[in-house]
């Protein structure tokens, strides 16, 4: 049975909490917070056996064997290297990092210290990625020429999605979803790149990012942390198109001919809420003794986050780096 803990007691660690106490092989062991009460509030309502008044505490725990990071954006590159320094493996929340260059020193030191590091970005690892990469593959739809996608959410209530200095923002949140995406669907391959953004409060509240692959495929993709989007995905082929509908976790998955006719439905399988799936790959990898996950390799989340780096560069935007 793997021993997990959270650092960080937010809205998204609650969510993995409700995921890992319904999972076999997983026991939702400690909980860390910078409030002793509010680690002892939320072992409580989860079911810990551990609750710390600080991540530097749980970190000395030797019962932990996988630690989530459920701290903001901001945080992430200082809270993962506390945990390699100390020796434990980790799962770590989207978008991984700031920037690519704090990526690559946390894979490298993970590499060094021989410990498990990943990126827990959902859509990566959940089966409905199968299920649309199969329906390409089996020529059904003919060959793929395009995409579209969008994501986002009313998220002035999010604190931290408004201010810079914790990397707020729609790419590192929700944008950070379609440049997956289109990467998902059109391989891990470098593409010509365009964007535009709307900034205010000083991040980027709606973006806008265009994406040309050298075989000419193209990805056109808008995220926003100020308005409701309807999450939708399609892919367009020579023969028909397919439809996805929330493509930040597929609902359903429809399939249509160049009639414009619905030939084909798919639905993913029943989920606890989603995370199972990211949770479930880190420990097939530790079984396996590996030190990453297949469905997200440490190369992929460093070139998404030189991506995003390029993105922001192109914007003359950079994200104030915490210490």
């Amino acid at each position: 049975m793997m021993k997990m803990a959270i650092m960080g007691a937010g809205a998204i660690a609650n969510k993995m909490a409700a995921t890992i106490t319904k999972m076999e092989k997983v026991e939702a062991y400690a909980i860390a917070a910078r409030d002793k009460e509010r680690a002892e509030i939320f072992a409580g309502q989860y079911g810990f056996a551990r609750a710390y008044g600080s991540y530097e505490e749980m970190l000395e725990d030797p019962q932990v064997d996988l630690v989530y990071i459920a701290t903001p954006h901001s945080h992430h590159y200082k809270c993962v290297k506390m945990c390699l320094e100390a020796g434990k493996n980790v799962l770590c929340e989207k978008s991984f990092t700031v920037n690519a260059e704090q990526a690559r020193e946390l894979f490298s030191v993970a590499h060094e210290k021989k410990l498990f590091l990943t990126e827990a970005i959902w859509t990566r690892y959940m089966p409905s990625r199968k299920m649309i990469n199969d329906i390409i593959n089996s020529g059904v739809i003919g060959e793929v020429t395009s995409l579209s996608a969008n994501l986002g959410y009313e998220l002035s209530q999010v604190k931290r999605i408004w201010d810079p200095k914790l990397a707020g923002g729609a790419l590192l949140d929700v944008g950070v979803y379609l440049v997956n995406f289109a990467r998902m669907v059109f391989g891990e391959r470098d593409a010509e790149i365009h964007t535009s953004a709307v900034f205010k409060n000083g991040v980027d509240m709606i973006d806008n990012i265009d994406m040309i692959f050298p075989d000419g495929k193209t990805a056109s993709m808008q995220c926003n942390v100020h308005g409701v989007l309807n999450r939708a995905g399609a892919i367009f082929g020579t023969k028909g198109y397919i439809e996805i509908t929330n493509i930040n976790n597929p609902e359903k998955i429809t399939v249509f001919n160049d009639r414009y006719q619905e030939i084909a439905s798919y639905f993913p399988p029943e989920q606890i809420t989603g995370y199972e799936y990211e949770v479930e790959a880190c420990v097939r990898a530790l079984e396996n003794g590996a030190l990453e996950c297949e469905e997200m390799p440490h190369e992929e989340t460093v070139r998404v986050m030189e991506i995003m780096d390029g993105i922001r560069k192109e914007w003359g935007y950079e994200i104030p780096v915490q210490e």
